[in-house]
């Protein structure tokens, strides 16, 4: 369409429930209308409002829609005290029907959002608010205990602390504390995670006052806080609701399972779209890590979401069903980094990988002679099953444990050559032969593997990599977990990409990512609860022929 004109941007302000005041920003087409409305509800102020990743206010005014910016409870010049998504359903429900109330809005309401503002879409779907017809939640968390908070029992130490001292910076500031901002600051650049108890940073009582930090940390899994807070405990009552959902995500972002599970438990109950990308957590754009994925991969997110709200909320939507981005089309969408396209599927490629699928897809042998962590040619990756009976012996060195490199947990995150990494004598590698035409890997990776050790618990960093003719290694997926000795499993992310003639699979494994999660001092106590002085060398050993590595491969054909 034509874009509008748009007026001048106004502010106004509403009350929840509860009397508290909320503040918005507002634009708005010239013209009668009626126009439906696309609200975003920001933790971060509301002035920041679209600009990490989408289109700015006006953009989306000027294809048909009032678009609204509002500062959730505690944030900005809201009003009230900001609690981590304690208060974003009712806060949300309410904000959705006064939206809908606007003068010119024609009563449908969509929200757009990524992380905390994708979740708190979620959040106020799963309230009674029958204006609220479409969202397009980006990188959330949908259990928050499991896929932002911890990772398969692990917590997520350098994240949870990152993130937790952004926000309580800018509480300290809401509340007028210069040196509790400054300190918190400066926390920020100079984190070394060198302290006696890592997981007790220097600044922990500033992160204790102003922040959810120490709640996560200390708030056992089982505890019901975490359901309060969750999506996925709301799953009924948004199905019940029915908002038309696109979901977006990026391969190397934090959020990826989080995103894919509200995706497998909405999509069979409702309209349900996927878009993942090449992309970290921020920017969407062709460039991440080291690689250059080409213009196919600069974001058409504001494209794709205008064309989304336009099915659900105008009443003049084409809907014709083209997939060019009407709002219909293939249920799937995945960015393949191989061939650096995008690639269309009618539902998510299940395979092997998945929990309760059918085994169709490959079954990665691991195969050596017991040197595979001291030599990179001796470890094997083998198509159609198990290795030779044998061990494999895996050491974890607290004075020097494995760090994260690239992938998801790294920074910079993305593709990042891991090759001097592979290389530690404390990583296992196991790598499989040059391809001889192209493959498609496209779904979930998962590694199941029988593995012994004296210790009570230990951590397992498994990595599936590209590895290019020249010999960089690119992560493609990862998974991180805290395990007890025995058949174990470690859920990896997904992905998409087709391996070219001359490449390579490796799988990687290591017994720690630090910091982006705690050392396990292997003592069966939570690893976060333990200090350096709790520390000591872990050794495990790994049953080559009672491992898998389960990999979504066909041939590329099928999906060209």
């Amino acid at each position: 369409m034509t874009p509008l004109p748009v007026r001048p941007k106004r502010t106004e302000a509403m009350a929840t429930r509860d009397g508290t005041r909320l503040v918005a920003d507002i634009w708005q087409p010239e013209g009668p209308g009626p126009w439906p409305v696309l609200m975003m509800r920001q933790a971060y102020g509301r002035r920041i409002g679209t600009s990490l990743c989408y289109a700015p206010p006006e953009w989306y005014a000027a294809r048909g829609y009032i678009v609204v910016m509002q500062d959730v409870r505690g944030r900005g010049e809201s009003g009230g005290g900001f609690a981590l998504f304690e208060h974003e359903a009712a806060d949300g429900a309410d904000s959705i029907a006064w939206a809908a109330a606007l003068p010119g809005s024609n009563g449908r309401v969509g929200m757009f959002g990524f992380s905390f503002q994708g979740s708190n879409q979620l959040l106020a779907a799963g309230e009674p608010c029958p204006a609220l017809k479409a969202i397009a939640p980006a990188m959330i968390g949908w259990d928050i205990r499991r896929d932002w908070a911890y990772e398969n029992g692990a917590f997520a130490l350098r994240a949870n602390i990152g993130w937790a001292t952004q926000l309580a910076a800018e509480t300290a500031r809401l509340a007028g504390d210069r040196e509790a901002q400054a300190r918190l600051y400066a926390a920020s650049r100079t984190a070394s995670f060198a302290d006696a108890m890592p997981a007790w940073p220097e600044h922990d009582a500033l992160l204790q006052r102003y922040s959810h930090y120490a709640v996560w940390r200390d708030t056992p899994l089982d505890d019901p806080y975490w359901d309060a807070i969750s999506p996925a405990t709301r799953q009924a009552r948004i199905v019940a609701n029915g908002p038309a959902t696109l979901l977006i995500g990026g391969w190397y972002d934090s959020h990826l399972p989080g995103t894919l599970a509200a995706f497998r438990a909405l999509a069979p109950h409702l309209p349900a779209r996927l878009i993942v990308g090449p992309w970290a957590h921020f920017p969407w754009d062709r460039r991440v890590g080291a690689l250059d994925f080409g213009e196919d991969a600069i974001t058409d997110i504001d494209q794709q979401q205008v064309a989304w709200f336009d099915r659900w909320l105008k009443d003049d939507a084409p809907g014709d069903g083209s997939g060019d981005g009407s709002g219909d089309g293939p249920a799937v969408r995945l960015f393949d980094m191989g061939a650096r396209c995008w690639r269309d599927f009618a539902a998510w490629p299940e395979g092997d990988a998945a929990p309760g699928a059918t085994p169709e897809q490959a079954r990665l042998g691991l195969d050596g002679s017991g040197r595979a962590a001291i030599d990179m040619r001796d470890g094997r990756l083998l198509e159609g099953g198990a290795g030779a009976p044998g061990w494999e012996s895996l050491t974890l060195d607290p004075w020097r444990p494995a760090a994260p490199c690239g992938g998801s947990f790294g920074w910079p995150p993305g593709p990042v050559d891991r090759a001097g990494a592979d290389a530690r004598a404390d990583t296992l590698t196991f790598t499989g032969a040059p391809a001889t035409e192209r493959v498609l890997i496209a779904g979930d990776v998962r590694l199941s593997a029988r593995i012994e050790s004296a210790h009570a618990s230990f951590d397992l960093h498994a990595v599936l990599s590209r590895v290019a003719a020249d010999g960089r290694s690119f992560p493609l997926a990862e998974g991180y977990a805290t395990l007890e000795p025995g058949a174990v499993s470690v859920p990896m992310r997904a992905t998409c990409c087709t391996l070219q003639p001359g490449e390579r699979l490796r799988l990687s494994l290591a017994l720690a990512c630090f910091p982006s999660f705690p050392v396990n001092p292997g003592t069966g106590r939570p690893p976060w609860e333990a200090g350096i002085f709790d520390h000591q060398v872990v050794t495990v050993r790994l049953r080559r022929d009672k491992s898998i590595l389960h990999v979504p491969l066909r041939a590329a054909e099928e999906q060209a």
